[in-house]
């Protein structure tokens, strides 16, 4: 065979193998951007959390964690001195007891003051039921002296008496008059312008009633004093509550990251002091129109893993559409994008045996 014939031989094979492959890759698509459309990569990325005192601040007085730690939730990361806040504390528990000894003090006076009020009304009352028998006798001893007078008179007329004797009856029953309206003077004393009704313990007498109401105005006092407490017991819940902020605990399982501030330090109220790398993983990938209509938030997706070929799955916590600078081209008129990216964030199973920072792929050929 001739070396021109040769030549174009080799020239006619080359170009029907590039023909061949022209037409297969048209049919099946495997050009670089129909693989980079199919096949997603993404790099797994753990959420952070920056740990800070929440609302209080102070000198760091226990650093009890180091860079590259694993903790657990719960565990001791930080503690503030507590000295100022502990002593605020036994202060205000001062207070309080001194608050409980006024109100039982106060309490105490009020059913003495009680007692003693109920005591006076009934010696009241007593004294009033005597007065009233003081009146009758002297009303009775007054009858008595008028009905002697007027026998007086009648024997002086028939001269039975000497006239000495009239005088002594007229003597007694002005005596007996006197004493009348000295007792029933006494009478309205005691009853101190209330109406007898000759029932004495439905009586209200003005002074038992101030006196009852002196004494329960003390009720007042005590409820002021209860009040102050609760005031106090409020201002103790809340330094409780700055006290338990002292202490800095993870509040989750993850790797301590950076340690921002160290021991001896002032801190600070919600400065970042630490920064926690969580075990809730997620990677995000961008799709076009077409692929993301056929995805749904709360959907299961399985990627591949670069390193050790492992599969893993995630499930979509969100689907929205991306930024421009993930759009598809933008040769469409005003430099449009010819397709629409959305962003598609899959946390995967916290089960799962990965690191932060692999390398996945999501096939959507299938």
């Amino acid at each position: 065979m001739q070396p021109n014939q040769k030549a174009a031989r080799v020239g006619i094979i080359f170009i029907v193998l590039l023909i061949v492959s022209g037409i297969v890759l048209m049919y099946r698509g495997n050009d670089a951007t129909i693989l980079a459309t199919e096949k997603k990569d993404a790099i797994l990325t753990a959420e952070q959390i920056k740990l800070s005192f929440d609302s209080v601040g102070g000198r760091l007085i226990n650093e009890a964690v180091k860079e590259g730690q694993v903790v657990n939730a719960g565990d001791l990361i930080m503690a503030l001195d507590s000295t100022d806040t502990d002593l605020s504390i036994e202060k205000l528990r001062a207070q309080i007891a001194q608050l409980d000894a006024q109100i039982r003090s106060t309490t105490g006076s009020l059913n003495v003051n009680l007692f003693r009020v109920d005591n006076d009304e009934q010696q009241s009352f007593r004294q009033i039921d005597s007065q009233r028998a003081a009146v009758n006798s002297a009303q009775a001893t007054l009858k008595n002296s008028e009905i002697n007078y007027q026998r007086m008179v009648s024997l002086v007329k028939e001269g039975a008496v000497a006239q000495s004797n009239l005088d002594d009856a007229i003597m007694a029953l002005n005596v007996a008059r006197a004493n009348v309206q000295t007792q029933e003077q006494l009478l309205e004393r005691l009853l101190a312008g209330v109406n007898d009704n000759g029932y004495t313990d439905s009586l209200s007498l003005p002074t038992i009633a101030q006196e009852r109401a002196a004494a329960q105005n003390m009720e007042n006092d005590i409820e002021a004093l209860t009040q102050q407490r609760k005031a106090l017991e409020v201002q103790l819940k809340e330094l409780q509550v700055a006290k338990s902020r002292l202490i800095l605990r993870a509040p989750e399982s993850g790797k301590i990251l950076s340690v921002l501030q160290k021991q001896g330090e002032m801190i600070s109220p919600n400065v970042p002091v630490v920064l926690l790398e969580t075990k809730r993983i997620y990677y995000d990938i961008y799709v076009s129109e077409e692929q993301a209509v056929n995805l749904r938030e709360g959907e299961e997706v399985t990627c591949t893993t670069v390193a050790g070929d492992k599969k893993v799955k995630g499930t979509i916590r969100l689907l929205t559409q991306a930024p421009g600078f993930a759009d598809l081209k933008q040769s469409r008129e005003k430099s449009q994008a010819d397709l629409s990216a959305f962003q598609v964030r899959i946390y995967i199973d916290p089960s799962s045996d990965v690191l932060a920072g692999q390398t996945v792929t999501v096939d959507f050929s299938n």
